[in-house]
């Protein structure tokens, strides 16, 4: 595992290495100003001092659209599960916080983890540095919580076009990080191809913008996810 981290920490030093360094929120987004950011932030300290959680969720605005939707309140809600995504978040956005109390005093049983699609769309980063920054959560996640299991799952596709050069991007960290699977305390899985058409296309009724999910995109995913998921919650 060490070996397999290092092979992609240390892959392309010329590239920027923001994506591994921690970083709170700075800019200021129409959708989300960083007094929002931090709000959001204090509210998973808060929760993470409650504990009793078994299942947490890990992420950007993808994660954090599960809200409390029905796909969520059926399957996950049950599982004592709790969702730290926030809408905007870099690799290095979470590696802040998971540095800085949100996974703090408890231990839970599986971190699902899917990240890494910001750093293309808002941060302009490469393919390498992507992977090296979703190697350096999956690290940090394995430092801080070494009893947790990782479900690590691929970046999902985005644009409707299967031959958009955002896909090939994608397809070149998701090359990368499946080798993080250790088959033991890391697992990945790759959804990609069930939140798709046949022709690799995406539709509006999974993905309304291409990029977020809708009520029938989180279904997709809890189900797609759901064999993997039972065999590492243990159950």
């Amino acid at each position: 595992m060490k070996y397999l981290l290092a092979l992609i920490l240390l892959a392309a030093p010329s590239l920027q290495e923001s994506s591994t360094e921690p970083s709170a929120r700075k800019k200021e987004y129409p959708w989300m100003s960083v007094a929002t950011w931090n709000g959001k932030h204090e509210a998973f300290l808060k929760r993470a001092k409650e504990g009793k959680i078994d299942l947490l969720f890990v992420g950007d605005s993808i994660t954090e659209g599960w809200g409390n939707n029905a796909v969520w309140q059926k399957t996950y809600a049950p599982m004592n599960a709790a969702n730290i995504g926030i809408g905007g978040d870099t690799t290095e956005n979470v590696l802040w916080r998971l540095e800085n109390g949100e996974i703090d005093g408890f231990s839970p049983k599986v971190a699902v983890l899917l990240i890494g699609t910001n750093n293309f769309g808002l941060e302009g980063h490469a393919p390498d540095a992507v992977a090296k920054g979703v190697a350096t959560v999956v690290q940090t996640l394995r430092k801080k919580l070494p009893s947790t299991k990782i479900l690590l799952l691929a970046i999902f596709p985005r644009d409707e076009k299967p031959t958009a050069d955002i896909r090939k991007k994608i397809k070149q960290v998701n090359d990368q990080i499946v080798k993080l699977d250790d088959k033991k305390n890391v697992r990945f899985l790759d959804i990609g191809a069930k939140l798709s058409n046949p022709d690799g296309s995406l539709s509006k009724d999974v993905m309304p913008d291409f990029l977020h999910l809708s009520e029938k995109g989180y279904q997709i995913w809890a189900d797609a996810m759901a064999p993997l998921l039972k065999e590492l919650m243990g159950k």
